[in-house]
Order: structure tokens, then C-alpha cells, then sequence
């Protein structure tokens, strides 16, 4: 399972040190949101905090573009150090396109999907991506509560991989090698939730940085299967 602290819940008076906090924590790469105003209504990062944190870390960068036009940003993301591409289905009628340029540019390319958005749109696009993120809470803000009804879209994902041989199982453990990802009210509960369901990528703001340590908060999400939650 991977683990991926949001930026958006670090202090950004100190972006530097608490990237390489996240670094040091051990964390699998660094989530990274950004919001134009209008897909959500919320304003976050550009490219060039993008290429900032990616200064003071070799550490996986996730961009997840919460936006409309997101193709007209796709070049300069990864000029700025992304390794991951996600863009969201409902911001466009090109999903594709979308997918093919981001593959050109030499990146893993990633859909995220809303928690009212039906999952069965995204099925076609399975074997067109390198991961699926659902979104557990509405985006745009952090700190609101899991909304578990999504729980029933990571199964899908999960099952139409399997289905599909997008998925290799062996005995009780299941090697899947599309990425299933999830964020939003992520804490150790709640992520035992969806792992049980098929996740095997985490996105946790909040939880991690209200932590003791990011190294704590990390940790935990990290036992959260291994221990009575």
C-alpha cells in the first residue's frame, strides 16, 4: 500500500522542511491539488510550487488537477517535476485525449472520480491508465467526513480489474497493477475500509499533519490493517 501525504495540509511558511519531513517519514510520494476556482470552488497551487517542492525532493510527485482545461496545464506540470498526471472526468468530454498526452509527455496518467459521478463511466479507460482516484469526500476542501457510499466504487474498480486481467491473484492476496487510489476524510478507520474494499493507495492530509509526527500519522495508516480499529 502506498501512502501519500497532501501538501495542501503542511504549513506553507515552511514548504521545504516539511517536504523533506514527508521524506524522511518515508512516505511513498507527495500529493499535490490543484484547484482553479471554478471545477471546485477553491484556489490552490501552480506550476511553479510544483517545481519548488520537487526542488527539495526526489520523492514521487501525484498532481491531481481538480479543473477545467486541464490539457492546456498538462506540459507545464510536467516541466515542473510531476510524475503523475490526474485529471477528472467530469471536467471533460475528452478523456483520451486527455490520457494519450499525458502518456506522451512520459508520466503515469491518472482519473479521478467525484463521489456522485457513476463508476461505470470509467470503466472503458481501465486499461488506458496507470490509476483510478475516487474521491471519498466532495472535492475542493479538506476536513470533511468520508462519505462511505464510495466504498462500493472501490469494489467495482477492484472487481473490473480482476475481471479484466488488469489484476493478478494469488491465494488470498490480490496484486493489482492498476492503481486504486483514494482521498478524502482518509484516518486509519477509514482507510482499513477501503483497503478492505481493494485501495491500495492513500491520500491523507489532515490526519497525518495533525499527527505528533508525520511519521506517527504516516505509520498509523500504514498499521491500520494489523491492529483493532
Amino acid at each position: 500500500m502506498k501512502i501519500f501525504p497532501s501538501i495542501l495540509s503542511a504549513d506553507f511558511g515552511n514548504l521545504a522542511d516539511e517536504v523533506k519531513k514527508i521524506e524522511k517519514a518515508k512516505a511513498d510520494g507527495i500529493h499535490i491539488d490543484v484547484m482553479d476556482g471554478h471545477f471546485v470552488p477553491n484556489l490552490t497551487l501552480g506550476p511553479k510550487i510544483v517545481a519548488s517542492i520537487n526542488k527539495n525532493t526526489s520523492l514521487f510527485l501525484d498532481v491531481h488537477l481538480m479543473m477545467y482545461n486541464a490539457f492546456d496545464y498538462i506540459e507545464a506540470f510536467v516541466k515542473s517535476g510531476a510524475d503523475r498526471i490526474v485529471f477528472h472526468l467530469e471536467a471533460t468530454e475528452d478523456v483520451e485525449d486527455h490520457l494519450n498526452y499525458i502518456k506522451t509527455c512520459n508520466v503515469q496518467a491518472g482519473i479521478a472520480i467525484n463521489p456522485e459521478t457513476p463508476i461505470e463511466l470509467i470503466s472503458k479507460y481501465l486499461d488506458k491508465c496507470d490509476m483510478v482516484l475516487i474521491m471519498t469526500v466532495h472535492p475542493g476542501f479538506g476536513g470533511q467526513k468520508f462519505i462511505k457510499e464510495t466504498l462500493d466504487k472501490i469494489a467495482f474498480v477492484k472487481k473490473a480489474c480482476e475481471v479484466r486481467n488488469l489484476g493478478v491473484k494469488r491465494d488470498d492476496f490480490n496484486l493489482v497493477s492498476l492503481e486504486i487510489q483514494v482521498d478524502g476524510g482518509i484516518n486509519p478507520s477509514t482507510a482499513k475500509l477501503c483497503i478492505e474494499k481493494g485501495a491500495n493507495s492513500i491520500v491523507s492530509g489532515d490526519y497525518i499533519f495533525s499527527q505528533s509526527s508525520l511519521q506517527k500519522g504516516i505509520d498509523d495508516l500504514r498499521n491500520c490493517m494489523s491492529v483493532g480499529i
